[in-house]
């Protein structure tokens, strides 16, 4: 597990990225695959979410339908993952709530205001970052909690690195304002894209923090790329 946010600015709060190890699923699904809908059983599913919530100490544990778009939800209270269709971020003010996002190469980026006691939890892949979900959502948490850009903390996830994010079809998938941040042929540095956009949308660079854990390269976490057929990670953030 990985705990995020300088402890300073972390009072209260709880921000794991969890490992793929510790839960009871069978390969290849081993161990702690928090996902439902890749094929691994459904009990053993649910019993590592529950593995999850235990270790945060979470009175909900709330996810999303997630589908590489740009919805976003407000949660207020407890709510099953169905009525969450099609959402890939997560925002709520109410203590004991954890936020989860599930991922296998795919960034989770955390947002906490802790000035207003807020949070935020995104599902960014590449087509979030073409679609600009990190900009909607520091938008969305000044828009319902009156956060303010500079006062918002973030953090990303083990993802995948530029060492592995290899596009062949680029010049059809990616938008030409992310040209530059090309590292190779066909490689882009999706890091560096995160930060650049949390800084466009407002956030100090001091105030952005990255993992820099390549999943493709570390078998300690999923890695679709690497893989193919495999669990998903838990990334979770939560007001205690």
């Amino acid at each position: 597990m990985l705990p995020y946010l300088p402890d300073g600015q972390a009072d209260g709060l709880r921000c794991v990225s969890f490992t793929r190890w510790g839960g009871v699923s069978l390969p290849p699904y081993n161990d702690l695959n928090i996902g439902l809908n890749v094929g691994d059983d459904r009990e053993a599913v649910e019993e590592n979410r529950q593995i999850v919530r235990t270790l945060l100490d979470a009175g909900e544990l709330i996810s999303s339908g997630q589908i590489h778009g740009r919805r976003l939800a407000v949660v207020e209270g407890p709510v099953q993952e169905e009525s969450l269709a099609g959402v890939d971020g997560l925002l709520t003010d109410v203590r004991d709530v954890a936020l989860l996002i599930q991922h296998a190469d795919c960034q989770a980026v955390v947002l906490y205001d802790p000035e207003k006691r807020a949070i935020a939890n995104i599902h960014c892949g590449w087509k979030g970052s073409v679609s600009g979900i990190l900009i909607k959502a520091v938008r969305k948490m000044a828009k319902t909690y009156s956060s303010r850009p500079q006062d918002l903390w973030a953090s990303v996830s083990p993802s995948l690195g530029p060492c592995c994010a290899e596009f062949k079809d680029w010049k059809n998938l990616l938008p030409r304002t992310l040209y530059d941040f090309q590292t190779a042929p066909a490689h882009f540095d999706f890091w560096a894209i995160t930060r650049w956009q949390l800084k466009s949308a407002g956030l100090p660079s001091e105030q952005i923090e990255l993992s820099r854990i390549c999943t493709a390269c570390s078998e300690d976490y999923f890695s679709y790329r690497r893989e193919g057929l495999t669990g998903r990670n838990a990334t979770a953030i939560m007001l205690a």
